[in-house]
């Protein structure tokens, strides 16, 4: 049989988070957590369970006891429930002393402060010793901070439940061997004690940044004996995942310079210490995006259903399965399935369009589903074959039924770094027609334009000049790529055809003045667009044009 070393006394919540991870072990129990620690490494125990962040009270010292550990990795957390009651001998005696652990007195701070801000504060290391003294003394004037089921089991008188609202502690479980990879995992390292180097801590940061790996927790301590820093890093994902394998040397062979420097404490199941109301997505759509995103969200512990027209899963059967059905198919497609499949969601479920055009697909959205739907419409500018979200821009136009999943889908895009922007629905698509009808229009056109000159691609990348190449970029970009994305970017109705509209004609007016020769027109023009666009807008632009001329330059070279 199991034997788990905790923190007493029984019926403590430490020892309820032992009997959850393992209800048949053997307890044994310790006042701090320190012994309990040495009992595991001592081979007294298994297993050891501590206390490591509290809702209420933050972060515990006690990870940075892990540090020391001799043997043995952090496997697996237990949240568990804090549920603590305000207890006395009797309910009638005015109450002038109130006992507890520092750790518990710190978590109940507002209701002592709101309820007896005269009262002494007794911090002792055992609430059992303490009601021991209390019942043995006849203290009437005492009052036990301490869990429900300890206060009734020795005797005391409960005078007011959940003292501290809102209250989770996070347990880490130590054992003997390395857990294997699930898929939705977290890792834990200390640096050894650094010396001072300027930049250290951001040289670290980006690689994990550049790397995708979201750092979950980050803390610094002084080493008591050198005075050195020391940084403890827990990060998502498994020690053995690709990228979490390769920054570990990376880290100590160019960023700190010292082998050796970094200690993996362990790897371990990911564990949310937020409220999560989404357990699973459905995706209607099983094109190369629907992949992507169901990839993505199932990193972060969500379970994904795809259906379409090649999978064996149909949409009307996966509808009912899912909390979100998001729809994810070809812009002239979006409406017809919109209206198709939108009846069949029910209340409390939510509507999430991954779509390009926005008031037609929204209108849809809100008159085929029920108002208890949420509906959200979401514009990821980027395609499949990205690494990851972050620095890209997502334009997302809630509605008045976007709700707590919406809300939900929305932080999981800010988590991944997406550089979100809100819209209205014709705000969108006239935003669209700018970044993307146009410059796809114009790609075609120059391409064609080419084609009809019998210009070859090697004349013309040989008589350009950096800016100029700017152009021929984005059309040979778009020629590698699904032309049938791209025509139905062209296709799409909305208020994007009106950019569209007005650059036609604005080309017609710019050409019919070069061609007459009227130079101060067009220079008159010129100026007048440059107040219109701003010197700050003008200024970024060209530190940006810069900065791709010099990639260029460097490329052109080779």
């Amino acid at each position: 049989m199991a034997t788990i070393a905790t923190l007493g006394p029984e019926l403590s919540h430490a020892s309820q988070a032992a009997r959850q991870y393992h209800p048949d072990a053997d307890l044994l129990l310790f006042s701090d957590p320190s012994s309990a620690i040495h009992a595991f490494e001592d081979n007294e125990a298994d297993f050891a369970i501590i206390p490591i962040y509290n809702t209420r009270e933050g972060e515990s010292k006690n990870v940075r006891l892990l540090d020391h550990i001799k043997k043995g990795f952090w496997i697996d957390n237990i949240i568990q429930p804090i549920h603590l009651s305000f207890g006395s001998l009797d309910d009638q005696h005015p109450i002038e002393v109130i006992c507890g652990t520092s750790t518990l007195l710190k978590q109940c701070e507002e209701f002592i402060s709101a309820n007896f801000p005269d009262a002494v504060l007794l911090t002792v290391n055992s609430s059992k010793q303490a009601i021991s003294r209390v019942k043995e003394h006849n203290l009437r004037d005492h009052g036990v901070i301490e869990a429900e089921t300890i206060l009734k089991s020795q005797g005391l008188v409960v005078r007011q439940r959940e003292v501290a609202a809102h209250n989770r502690t996070r347990y880490a479980v130590l054992g003997p061997e390395m857990t294997v990879p699930t898929g939705y995992d977290a890792t834990a390292f200390f640096t050894n004690p650094l010396p001072d180097r300027v930049g250290l801590l951001y040289d670290m940061l980006g690689e994990f940044s550049r790397r995708g790996i979201n750092i979950m927790d980050m803390q610094t301590a002084t080493d008591i004996k050198t005075q050195k820093l020391q940084f403890y890093f827990e990060v998502e994902g498994h020690i053995d995942d690709q990228e979490m394998a390769k920054i570990v040397p990376v880290l100590e062979k160019r960023i700190i310079q010292e082998p050796n420097a970094l200690r993996v404490l362990g790897s371990y199941p990911r564990i949310d210490m937020r409220t999560k109301y989404i357990k699973n997505f459905g995706f209607i759509g099983s094109g190369d995006m629907s992949t992507w995103f169901a990839r993505k969200l199932e990193n972060e512990g969500y379970k994904t259903m795809i259906s379409g027209r090649s999978t064996k899963l149909r949409p009307e059967t996966m509808v009912d399965m899912v909390d979100v059905v998001v729809i994810c198919v070809p812009i002239s497609a979006t409406t017809p399935t919109i209206r198709e499949y939108g009846p069949l969601l029910k209340e409390g479920q939510a509507l999430i369009l991954l779509a390009g055009e926005a008031e037609e697909t929204i209108n849809a959205a809100l008159e085929s589903t029920l108002d208890s739907v949420e509906v959200m419409l979401v514009h990821n500018l980027w395609g499949p074959k990205a690494a990851n979200m972050k620095d890209k821009n997502a334009a997302l136009v809630r509605t008045n039924r976007s709700g707590s999943l919406c809300s939900e889908f929305e932080a999981f895009l800010y988590k991944h770094g997406a550089d979100i922007y809100h819209d209205s629905a014709a705000q969108h698509d006239l935003l669209m027609g700018v970044s993307q009808k146009l410059p796809t229009a114009i790609s075609v056109a120059m391409a064609m334009a080419l084609k009809d000159n019998r210009i070859t691609p090697k004349e013309i990348g040989g008589h350009s000049t950096l800016t100029s190449l700017y152009g021929i970029l984005a059309m040979s970009r778009l020629h590698v790529q699904n032309p049938r994305t791209y025509a139905e970017i062209m296709a799409a109705q909305g208020a994007g055809r009106q950019i569209v509209d007005t650059f036609s004609e604005s080309l017609k007016k710019v050409l019919e003045l070069a061609q007459n020769g009227e130079i101060d027109k067009l220079c008159s023009l010129i100026e007048e667009s440059r107040e219109y666009l701003t010197d700050d807008f003008l200024s970024a632009r060209m530190e940006q044009s810069l900065a791709v001329d010099e990639t260029l330059g460097k490329i052109l070279q080779k």
